[in-house]
């Protein structure tokens, strides 16, 4: 349908109606929790690397 690709123009109705549904604060609230799991998780992949090489 959309050829592949996901442009800004999808991106930002994407984003409006995640809004309309959760509302800023509960945006707001998953956006750490994604950016917190991320961070887990490239701590956990350092680590793995490290005990790899000891």
């Amino acid at each position: 349908m959309f050829g592949g690709k996901i442009g800004l123009p999808e991106l930002l109705l994407i984003l409006a109606v995640a809004l309309l549904i959760f509302g800023p604060s509960k945006i707001a609230d998953l956006g750490k929790g994604l950016g917190e799991g991320i961070k887990n998780f490239k701590s956990a992949v350092k680590d793995g690397e490290d005990e790899k090489k000891s």
